[in-house]
């Protein structure tokens, strides 16, 4: 006789939220054993984790349906699995010390003419690296500076702004403004598993990883430094890397004795990184503390984004240069796309009283000028890519740019950046495609065809076949952003206090923002909260082949699997209704139709 699957040997059958309660449970406890410093508990616990099956099956399941890049292909040529694969490679997926060769894939950088160099691992090693990730990130996230804010779960660029926000908003301040140089590249791979301190196990695992080298074409490069962008856990190794950096600038100031001011105040993003201290000679003696320290790991500053600036007044200098002020250098400095000053403010034009002292300031916060510029040349290709297109194309291709862009910098000082840019995109970018369509027409003409005046509105760039209208930058709210605790993680079980920040996040979609709010965090498919990492898809809860409308009350917010799992099933249902109609035997009772999965997606549920 031949044996009979059980429910659970079938990936559609698998009970995802028992699956991810149990890991979270195991990852909760490494965090707690991290903070209470005991090293032993977390070895034991990563290594229940890395074996158990929950494990084994969530860490396929992110690599294959979760992830953005789960369709890129590695040396051998695999991008997509059927279910059955998938599962076969969770029974199968294991910690060794073995690792496959990367794919070397070259993408453009922004804003420079260089390219980024990727190495994208096979689709079995982004699994197993998956799985020592959900092991090793809670451990680290126990461990990390408080003012670290790259690469980590819960945690934003925009935590970092207003942590800078909040550290020169009572007092001007000087600041170093610092940039790795090609750190991923570089990384000394010993100093690197000296740092991690992790199990025998981990450590050869690791670094097989490291040592695996890079394919590019028919040849083999080694790869003897550095941490290959491209992998799910590349970026956890750069931060256990850097982690410490912190620690050591404030150690090398406090050893300087009869300093009787607080430390320099470092806030770390990835690998840019500013110091901030009311004292030039401590910022400038922080650099070189952090020039010692980053030669130990095999890395260095870039001279060329590497400056000391003031906040307030235009007496910065470039590093290097001779003593004295340059009255070329202005005030204020740049920060992930954000431009950071202050201004005096007082009865006089440059805010201080007869005897020059400084009557008062405020710091204001902008997108930064080469942000705008990247944003409008963006704006200015899209519009040359659809002369010949129609009204609505065009508008559905500017939309998203606008959105995400405004939404970005909607946390900070923008509303003029917004409306500036407005018209510009009116009167540079959208009339001069009007007027490419019809050069005999006159303004008035082209302005009654391709804009509409609204109740209340000015003109808005609208088609009179579609209700679809292009988005203003102005129509998006500036909102503070709160920044997160720097003792909180989203390993703490506080699920409440993150899938509120889930929704307050302000990359997220002003839609998605609504759903989160009004399901309270929860995925409806699964009942599970949703979280910092997690894919998330808008879906019609009334399909719209099924008579559903495209509006608020029919939407609901699911996980990328779960949307995939809700549409596998109501194609199944669709198909098991007219297979009944066909099928139905004479004797009036049903037959069980046998229905195969369709190709590229998840068997119907």
């Amino acid at each position: 006789m031949t044996a009979v699957n059980k429910p659970t040997d079938e990936w559609k059958d698998i009970s995802w939220k028992k699956v991810e309660r149990n890991v979270f449970k195991l990852q909760k406890r490494i965090y707690q054993a991290s903070r209470r410093g005991d090293g032993k508990a977390v070895h034991k616990l990563q290594r229940l984790l890395m074996r158990s099956r929950s494990g084994r099956l969530l860490a396929v399941r992110r690599v294959t349906q979760d992830n953005q890049g789960k369709k890129t292909a590695g040396i051998d040529g695999v991008k997509n699995l059927m279910p059955k694969q998938r599962f076969q490679m969770a029974k199968t997926l294991r910690v060794s010390r073995q690792a496959t060769p990367l794919r070397r894939v070259w993408i453009p950088k922004p804003g420079t003419q260089e390219k980024r160099p990727l190495g994208i691992p096979t689709l079995h090693d982004r699994a197993v690296q998956a799985l020592v990730k959900e092991a090793m990130e809670p451990e680290w996230e126990a461990r990390f500076e408080p003012n670290s804010y790259g690469f980590r779960p819960g945690r934003s660029c925009h935590d970092a702004i207003e942590a800078i926000f909040i550290s020169i908003n009572q007092k001007p301040k000087w600041v170093l403004d610092a940039d790795i140089a090609k750190c991923f590249d570089r990384i000394n791979q010993e100093k690197l598993l000296e740092k991690l301190h992790t199990s025998p196990q981990l450590r050869r695992q690791i670094k097989a990883w490291l040592k695996a080298g890079v394919m590019e074409g028919s040849e083999l490069f080694p790869t003897e430094e550095g941490t290959p962008q491209g992998g799910c856990i590349s970026p956890l190794l750069a931060n256990v890397a850097l982690h410490g950096l912190e620690i050591a600038l404030v150690d090398a100031y406090q050893k300087d004795e009869g300093r009787s001011q607080p430390p320099p105040k470092v806030i770390r993003y990835a690998d840019d990184f500013v110091v901030l201290h009311k004292d030039r000679m401590v910022v400038e003696r922080s650099q070189e503390a952090a020039s010692q320290w980053l030669h130990e790991m095999g890395l260095e500053l870039k001279p060329s984004k590497t400056r000391i600036a003031h906040t307030l007044e235009a007496s910065g200098k470039k590093r290097g240069e001779d003593a004295g002020e340059d009255p070329d250098e202005k005030a204020g400095f740049d920060f992930l796309g954000f431009h950071i000053r202050q201004y005096p403010i007082g009865k006089t034009r440059s805010g201080k009283d007869r005897g020059g002292n400084l009557l008062g300031f405020k710091t204001l916060i902008r997108p930064s000028q080469k942000g705008i510029q990247k944003h409008v040349q963006k704006l200015r290709e899209t519009i040359d890519s659809h002369r010949s297109a129609e009204q609505e194309r065009l508008i559905n291709s500017l939309n998203p740019q606008i959105v995400g862009w405004s939404n970005y910098y909607s946390t900070v000082a923008s509303k003029r950046v917004f409306q500036k840019i407005g018209h510009v995109l009116f009167s540079m970018l959208l009339l001069a495609w009007a007027y490419f369509r019809h050069p005999n027409q006159n303004r008035h003409w082209i302005v009654r065809k391709y804009w509409r005046p609204t109740a209340g509105r000015k003109w808005i760039f609208r088609s009179l076949q579609s209700s679809i209208s292009l988005r203003e930058h102005s129509d998006t709210p500036i909102k503070r952003h709160v920044k997160v605790r720097g003792d909180r993680s989203p390993f703490d079980g506080d699920w409440v206090y993150w899938s509120t920040r889930r929704g307050h996040d302000p990359t997220v979609a002003p839609r998605v923002a609504r759903l989160l709010k009004k399901q309270r965090g929860r995925c409806p498919e699964c009942g599970m909260y949703f979280r910092d990492t997690d894919g998330m898809e808008i879906d019609h809860i009334k399909a719209r082949r099924q008579g559903g409308k495209d509006e608020c009350s029919n939407w609901q917010l699911l996980h990328r699997h779960c949307h995939h799992r809700k549409t596998a099933r109501e194609t199944a249902g669709g198909a098991h209704d007219k297979r009944q109609a066909v099928e139905e035997p004479d004797d009036g009772k049903p037959s069980r139709p046998v229905l195969k999965p369709s190709r590229g997606g998840d068997p119907p549920a």
